[in-house]
C-alpha cells in the first residue's frame, strides 16, 4: 500500500489566525494545564533525570541549556539566546538562570507578549531578557545574531518552513546552533492517519508537519548542517485520565453548531495523542548548526 504523501507544509492558518488561537486559549492553557503554575505551556517529558514534574517540564530546557554551555568553551563571554515562539517566557527565565546570557523571546500574541513582560521583571530578569511581539517568519533586524536559537512546539505554527530557516539563517551566528522541538510526520500507510492528522492540524492551528528528510533539506538550502536528532517520543506522557476522557468527548464536541473554536484544541490534542500513540507523529528535538564560511 503507498504510503500518505510526504509533504505537509500547508498554509492553512495566516499569522493572524495562530495570534488568536493564543490569545484566546493561553489564559486556559496556565488555568487549567499542568504546566501551568510555573508558566509553562509546552509538553512534559520524562527523560533521565527526570524525577519530578517540574523537572519534566524543564527537560528540553535543560537539553538546551547542555548545548548552549557547549558554545562557551570556556571563554567567559555572554551568549544571546533567541526564542522563537516563547509563550510567556518561562523557558527564557529558566535558561536565564543558568546560563551566562542575555535572551530575547518572540511571540506573536500580545496576551503572551504581556504574561512575559510581567515574568521577567517577576524574576528581577528585566536587565537581561526582553519579548518582542513579532513573527518569527519576519523578525525585526534589531533582534540578532544570536548564539542560540530555539522555538519549542512553535515551528509547526509557521506559514511557510522555507521563511522560518531563511531568517533562522540570517539571526543566528555561523557556528551557532538553532534547536526545533516539535512534531514531525512519520511515514503512514493506514488511511484513519490522514483523518486524524487533519483533525489535530485544525485543533492546534498546524500548518507544518515535515518529515526529517524535508526538514534537513530547508535546513541546508539555509545554511545549517544537521548534528542530532533525539525522539522524545517515548518519554512523553500519553494515555492520561484526561486524554481519555476527551477521546470521548471529541466526537460530541466536533458536532456542536455554536462556539466551537473555543474547544477545538481539545479535539486536536486528542488527535495528537492518537497519532503519537500508533507512530504517526513524533516528538523530536533536532539540532542544526550555522554552517562557517569556507567549511563544508
Amino acid at each position: 500500500m503507498p504510503l500518505w504523501p510526504v509533504c505537509y507544509q500547508m498554509s492553512g492558518f495566516d499569522v493572524s489566525d495562530v495570534r488568536r488561537f493564543y490569545d484566546r486559549h493561553t489564559p486556559a492553557f496556565l488555568k487549567y494545564g499542568q504546566g501551568g503554575g510555573a508558566g509553562v505551556i509546552h509538553r512534559a517529558v520524562w527523560g533521565p533525570g527526570a524525577g519530578t514534574r517540574e523537572q519534566a517540564f524543564h527537560y528540553v530546557d535543560d537539553l538546551i541549556a547542555e548545548r548552549a554551555r557547549s558554545l562557551l568553551g570556556g571563554s567567559g563571554r555572554t551568549l544571546h539566546l533567541v526564542d522563537l515562539g516563547c509563550g510567556i517566557g518561562a523557558s527564557l527565565c529558566y535558561l536565564a538562570g543558568r546560563l551566562p546570557m542575555r535572551g530575547t523571546g518572540v511571540t506573536l500574541s500580545p496576551v503572551q507578549a504581556r504574561y512575559a513582560a510581567e515574568r521577567i521583571q517577576a524574576a528581577g530578569l528585566g536587565d537581561r531578557l526582553a519579548c518582542a511581539e513579532a513573527d518569527y517568519t519576519s523578525l525585526p533586524a534589531s533582534i540578532g545574531p544570536a548564539d542560540l536559537a530555539y522555538a519549542i512546539e512553535s515551528f509547526v505554527h509557521g506559514p511557510s518552513a522555507e521563511r522560518f530557516f531563511a531568517e533562522s539563517g540570517r539571526l543566528v551566528r555561523p557556528g551557532g546552533l538553532l534547536i526545533l522541538c516539535d512534531d514531525f510526520r512519520r511515514a503512514a500507510a493506514d488511511p484513519s492517519a490522514e483523518r486524524l492528522i487533519r483533525r489535530f492540524r485544525r485543533g492546534w492551528h498546524i500548518n507544518t508537519l515535515l518529515q526529517p528528510d524535508e526538514l534537513h533539506a530547508l535546513a541546508r538550502a539555509a545554511g545549517f548542517e544537521h548534528e542530532s536528532t533525539m525522539d522524545l517520543t517515548p518519554m512523553l506522557e500519553m494515555r492520561r485520565s484526561r486524554d481519555r476522557i476527551v477521546d470521548l468527548l471529541a466526537g460530541i464536541i466536533e458536532r456542536l453548531p455554536l462556539g466551537r473554536d473555543r474547544v477545538d484544541y481539545l479535539v486536536g490534542g486528542s488527535a495528537l495523542q492518537s497519532c503519537l500513540a500508533r507512530g504517526w507523529i513524533g516528538y523530536d528535538l533536532v539540532v542544526f548548526r550555522r554552517k562557517v564560511a569556507g567549511r563544508g
